[in-house]
């Protein structure tokens, strides 16, 4: 007569088994939690947003420009029937274009009441950055880009974070009109 094996006791068997035979493997290495983000560049200066800030990244639209409105406020384009306002964000923070037409691309904010397209000199992707090499402690910062830096992710070189909420709560971004 032959004995059957309860499944529990076959199960806690085959878990023995696979630990003995699984010694000689390598140890998993400890993953660290990462902060993902679109990298651009603006005025020169390496920036990171967060994934849920930006709605889309468009290339420059056709626009029409508009009168009595501040020179950095490009006009407003037609995206899929809503309208688009365009703001050199470049222009807005005093800096010259010097990177071709080609190469700039216009970052969607769409959040609350907020839709807007920001005109930046260039995405450089997406970038994922250790949680840890995070900082609030940014002395490398121009001037003009610390109301809206909330920090920097450091590792071979600083990539700032920009707030895109402080600048849309800045009264001087919002006040386009001349």
């Amino acid at each position: 007569m032959t004995e059957t094996i309860h499944p529990f006791d076959l199960l806690h068997e085959l878990a023995d088994h696979c630990r003995q035979h699984a010694m000689g493997l390598p140890a998993q290495e400890v993953v660290s939690e990462t902060w993902s983000g679109v990298g651009f560049r603006l005025a020169g200066q390496d920036m990171v947003a967060a994934m849920g800030e930006i709605a889309e990244i468009l290339h420059e639209p056709r626009y029409t420009a508009l009168p009595r409105v501040k020179p950095w406020v490009r006009g407003v384009a037609n995206v899929r029937g809503r309208l688009l306002p365009v703001i050199d964000l470049s222009l807005f923070f005093g800096s010259t274009v010097s990177v071709p037409r080609k190469q700039r691309r216009v970052l969607v904010l769409d959040r609350d009441e907020l839709f807007v397209g920001l005109l930046i000199d260039e995405v450089l992707g997406m970038q994922h950055f250790p949680v840890s090499t995070f900082t609030t402690e940014v002395s490398t910062v121009a001037e003009v880009f610390r109301p809206y830096v909330a920090g920097a992710y450091v590792d071979k070189q600083a990539s700032l974070v920009f707030n895109f909420r402080a600048l849309a709560r800045d009264q001087q971004f919002l006040d386009v009109a001349i």
